[in-house]
């Protein structure tokens, strides 16, 4: 016998040996009367569940979404084989109480680690302790006003007397509102500001109704606002309220007042002092060197690279103006944004010398080592029998010209060979790819472009080439260069303007089947000609969140090639085709929009939606789009019932032996919705049903592209419709992601009738492995 051998044959019988004691526990349980009472203690109730949460208001009134949750909250204990941690709704095989309750524990070996996998102790009535949560719901009602409010519990047991679920009945009752507010006096500036910033409060006011969790709110608002005024040593428990539900029925007159035994200084309002910033070396140590800035001094230690103007470009702390913990937060943020430090320490200090109440700050910095060396190594599986490696290489300088500028160069590469029948090592496809850019952080722009000088602006220059083999089909190279601006002008806004993108492509090398191809379709032949497409670009989004439930997020661009080219060519009397260099460029204009909605249903239960709209349409100097600049669908990212590119356009669909060609699967209108509904499963692991839905379509009419054009009478039934499942691990920075889509309908003919009109379930399937979230 080989020793591999010797060391693999033991292995058969151990497997064999689980699978088999698996399936006796398994049979055993089924088979007797896995009861899952069997061993509950004598007085014990089984809790299997939430009956219901009874919450009735008072006559004419309606208890608050947000009070009715927080009930929920204190009551939801989720039993025994709880569906995603659903205190009411279980899976109906509750494995882990048969095994508790039937198989007794074997103490070692084999069985005992089976047992160990599989047993659940049972969650009891006593465990859920119902009374204490009656307690916990009289108290939510009296922070949120309904002190007339009460709840009770009963079980309701089923044919079993020791199973039970739980019923909560709350009676609201009817809630107390402010029927008055009573400010500080007017006596000193800090209390002029408490009673100015609280006049402005949504919350304060006669009418609303009585809730602890507001007035606490409100009161951190105030402490907020006075330490960005100068009160830095202020704190929101400085403030009282004093709550009188005598005078009125059903109302509470309140009053402000101020804590008793603050110590003097901490009502004192600050100005700025002395500002100091200190950047040290990554390795330590060096010689000090003051140098004089408009916002303060900066002691560098040296050899090394830092700019002074850096300092009035990211400190907004203003010295001598009253102390603000906004500035010193946004100065904080502003510093570790450039990405060259990697500690940031913020220290305030009195100056005790001072003639009047004064802050002292000291800014210290460390640098950061300035190169960063990235590799991200991956594989992929294609439709079409593609199979090969790629990988990506970053090299990062953080801190060029001592300014935060960073410089990137990216090599990117892929190798695919085709496998199965007919497969041949000189039809490999390969891409590779450099990319290099230089960012500033800051707008090397006029000033008419409004910013917000809370946040970091950048511009940036890029430089990349790219070079494409499709053996079966043609060789392209690409080349763009482009600069762009990006900044935020308000909380929730940014801007993305690109003044000027010029990209080259040129189709180096065709094979005689591509060009037979190409030559029975025009339009596709256009789209792949070699041309320049100078552009301008403008992007903008828009990113809210509204409260801990709801957030928006809404991003357009619109593009345009060629216009100014063929504008200048018009005044200079040259018609007809222009051309750029001796080559033509190509005209159009493009515009999309995209939209995601996130609700946070319960817990870490979300529903996220997204819908997603495009158009392209070339004039003038082209009588086709780029096929660079064209819309697709399918994918990991967007209909993940079908692979990428394979869908489209409209109803069309390529024949057999030319599908998968890398370049007829595209349209010039995109239309795609895609809903997810995303849960915790365990620990990092996060489950998801999704539900996509779309397709591309040409605006142009391409008689060799039967049912590609978009028409009204045929958009629905040209929508492709797909579900599916996804696991997550999302382990803070990175989500690691596995989809199985499912088609339900396909735009094209299949070959089988009905809406639903796969061909077969195997054949409706696609598998999507993926970084990061879809949307």
């Amino acid at each position: 016998m080989k020793k591999s051998d010797s060391l693999k044959t033991p292995l058969l019988p151990l497997r064999g040996m689980t699978a088999v004691v698996a399936l006796t526990i398994v049979a055993g349980l089924l088979l007797a009367g896995c009861s899952t009472t069997k061993r509950i203690p004598q007085g014990e109730t089984l809790y299997t569940g939430l009956k219901a949460l009874d919450v009735t208001p008072a006559p004419g009134e309606k208890v608050p979404e947000g009070v009715h949750e927080e009930l929920a909250g204190a009551v939801n204990v989720p039993p025994n084989n709880a569906i995603f941690g659903s205190p009411s709704l279980r899976w109906p095989f509750p494995v882990g109480l048969w095994v508790w309750n039937n198989w007794n524990d074997p103490g070692h070996g084999l069985k005992h680690w089976a047992y160990e996998k599989l047993v659940a102790e049972p969650v009891l009535v006593s465990d859920v302790r119902p009374e204490a949560r009656v307690r916990m719901l009289d108290e939510i009602l009296d922070n949120n006003g309904y002190f007339r409010g009460g709840a009770s519990y009963e079980l309701v047991q089923g044919k079993n007397p020791k199973k039970a679920k739980i019923r909560y009945n709350v009676a609201a009752g009817p809630a107390y509102t402010l029927s008055s507010v009573e400010m500080l006096p007017d006596t000193c500036t800090l209390y002029h500001l408490i009673d100015s910033i609280a006049g402005k409060d949504s919350y304060l006011r006669t009418g609303s109704r009585y809730c602890v969790d507001s007035l606490s709110v409100s009161r951190t608002r105030i402490a907020n606002s006075l330490r960005n005024r100068g009160y830095y040593y202020f704190r929101p428990e400085f403030i009282e309220y004093l709550a009188d539900s005598i005078q009125e029925p059903m109302k509470i007159a309140l009053r402000l007042t101020m804590a008793s035994n603050v110590p003097e200084m901490m009502l004192r309002r600050y100005r700025t002092g002395k500002v100091t910033m200190y950047v040290f070396r990554n390795q330590g140590g060096g010689t000090p060197d003051t140098i004089p800035t408009s916002r303060g001094n900066i002691i560098q230690m040296k050899p090394s690279r830092f700019r002074k103007e850096l300092m009035p470009e990211c400190v907004t702390i203003r010295p001598g103006g009253y102390f603000s913990v906004r500035r010193m937060n946004s100065t904080q943020t502003r510093l570790s944004r450039l990405g060259i430090f990697n500690a940031i320490n913020i220290e305030v200090m009195p100056d005790t010398t001072a003639l009047e109440p004064t802050l002292n700050v000291d800014i210290g910095c460390t640098f950061d080592t300035p190169l960063e060396f990235s590799v991200e190594l991956n594989a992929s599986s294609k439709s079409n029998s593609y199979i090969g490696p790629g990988a990506v290489i970053g090299l990062t300088n953080r801190n060029v010209f001592g300014g935060g500028e960073q410089w990137n160069v990216t090599l990117t590469g892929s190798y695919e060979w085709q496998t199965g029948k007919g497969a041949s090592s000189l039809f490999n496809s390969y891409e590779v790819g450099i990319n290099t850019s230089l960012s500033f952080p800051r707008l090397l722009a006029p000033n008419f472009i409004k910013r917000r000088n809370r946040n970091l602006n950048w511009t940036r220059f890029t430089l990349s080439a790219d070079l494409l083999n499709r053996p079966h089909y043609f060789k392209m190279a690409q080349f763009n260069f482009s600069f762009n601006y990006d900044w935020q002008s308000s909380k929730y806004s940014s801007h993305t303007l690109t003044p000027f993108k010029l990209t080259y492509t040129k189709l180096m090398k065709t094979t005689q089947e591509f060009d037979s191809i190409i030559s029975m379709n025009p339009a596709i032949a256009l789209s792949f000609m070699s041309q320049y497409i100078p552009q301008l670009s403008y992007t903008y989004t828009f990113d809210k969140a509204y409260d801990s439930y709801n957030s928006l997020n809404w991003t357009f661009t619109v593009q345009e090639a060629g216009n100014l080219f063929w504008s200048v060519y018009e005044l200079c009397g040259k018609h007809g085709e222009k051309k750029l260099f001796g080559t033509p460029f190509s005209q159009f204009i493009k515009g999309q929009t995209q939209l995601v909605y996130n609700r946070r249903l319960w817990g870490d239960n979300w529903l996220v939606s997204r819908v997603a709209l495009g158009a392209a349409y070339a004039y003038g100097n082209s009588s086709q789009v780029p096929y660079a600049e064209q819309f697709y669908v399918g994918g990991a990212n967007s209909i993940r019932a079908w692979t990428v590119r394979s869908l489209g356009p409209g109803s069309y669909r390529p024949p057999e032996e030319i599908r998968n060609g890398y370049f007829d699967q595209t349209g010039t209108f995109r239309f795609e919705l895609n809903t997810e509904y995303r849960f915790p499963i365990v620990g990092p692991v996060h489950g998801a049903v999704f539900l996509d839905a779309g397709n591309v379509w040409l605006l142009k009419k391409d008689p060799l592209r039967p049912g590609g054009q978009l028409r009204a009478s045929t958009f629905l039934k040209d929508i492709a419709l797909g579900t599916g499942v996804g696991l997550r691990l999302d382990i803070s920075m990175l989500v690691l992601r596995a989809d199985l889509g499912i088609g339900l309908h396909a735009p094209y003919d299949t070959g089988k009738s009905g809406y639903f009109n796969l061909p077969s379930f195997k054949n409706s399937l696609a598998f999507h492995l993926a970084i990061g979230y879809p949307f």
